[in-house]
């Protein structure tokens, strides 16, 4: 959404959770509270957002959450200069959100408080000694799809035209890769690499690892089919679309290009509609683990550095829970 109307932040973190900002969102431009507070305060500010933080996501939750404690201080008629872990603390409790986007906003105003205390414009950091309730997954929130309505999904799908071979061609590269939404979304002709006897997918993954995944080969079919069929020579691998003529732009599908697609896809299917691209990859893991395939191989494809992680993404525990309530004689 443009900057003027204000930005809806996603918070991966608590697996679709929505934070809404309204106002202007950006980096520059510090709060007047920050501005009061002294040069050294307004350029930690652009330091911290504009320099230290990577991530456009990151950058985004962050700033917002900085943002919303700022403007809760300055209703109190706070100084930057003089806030305690027990101001801290007290803007914590009175969050109505779940505990992981309490624990993202606690991060944030520690970074920030960090960069503050760094620069001379704030003598504590009076987020530093403040926890946050604990919260830990067993089981990811993230729905499941399933082997039989993935495989009802991707054969509903009429390739009669292009948008029909590009959604395919979509869906199948993130049920037979596991490859994250945003990085499918990111694939450009050249990240698909024929090495003399297979094709590749190099998937640019968040944290800026680089993963080359091989193409099985009815999904080689698929993907050549529709760059054959839509004339792609370079640029993005997927596209957008022209509603009315159904021919393809020039412009890359965005990660919130394909959800919307998925969620059209299996209203026509008859699906269940809070299925999303990411639930492919939890049916995935899940899938090879059942079939014994080693967790670390597992891990590898999904692209965790932790196999805890990968662990997550596993409703195998799920499926034997329901099998032994099912056995309760009452």
């Amino acid at each position: 959404m443009d900057e003027k109307q204000g930005i809806v932040v996603y918070d991966a973190a608590t697996a679709g959770e929505l934070i809404h900002s309204t106002g202007p969102v950006t980096a520059r431009n510090a709060p007047a509270i920050v501005t009061l507070a002294g040069k050294s305060a307004e350029f930690a500010w652009e330091e911290f957002f504009q320099a230290e933080i990577a991530n456009a996501h990151t950058r985004k939750n962050y700033l917002h959450a900085v943002r919303q404690f700022l403007a809760w201080v300055e209703e109190r008629n706070l100084e930057l200069s003089r806030f305690a872990p027990g101001d801290v603390g007290e803007y914590l409790q009175h969050l109505e959100l779940a505990i992981p986007t309490k624990k993202l906003h606690l991060a944030a105003l520690r970074r920030d408080f960090d960069r503050l205390v760094n620069r001379h414009a704030c003598i504590i950091n009076p987020a530093a000694t403040v926890k946050a309730e604990r919260y830990a997954v067993v089981e990811g929130k993230t729905p499941e799809i399933g082997t039989s309505p993935a495989r009802t999904l991707l054969t509903s799908i009429a390739v009669v035209d292009l948008v029909g071979l590009r959604d395919r061609a979509v869906l199948s590269v993130l049920a037979y890769t596991a490859a994250r939404v945003g990085a499918v979304a990111k694939l450009t002709l050249k990240n698909m690499i024929h090495d003399g006897a297979q094709y590749t997918l190099r998937f640019a993954e968040k944290g800026g690892k680089s993963r080359e995944i091989p193409v099985r080969h009815d999904l080689e079919q698929f993907l050549l089919a529709y760059i054959q069929a839509a004339g792609v020579s370079d640029g993005p691998l997927f596209r957008t679309a022209n509603r009315k003529t159904k021919t393809l732009t020039k412009n890359a599908m965005t990660g919130i290009d394909i959800c919307r697609m998925m969620k059209r896809r299996l209203k026509a299917a008859g699906l269940p509609g809070h299925f999303s691209p990411h639930s492919f990859r939890v049916t995935t893991v899940t899938d090879l683990l059942e079939q014994n395939v080693p967790l670390e191989d597992v891990q590898y494809l999904a692209g965790h550095s932790d196999p805890r992680t990968t662990r997550i993404y596993d409703r195998r525990r799920r499926k034997v829970t329901r099998n032994i309530v099912e056995r309760i004689s009452i």
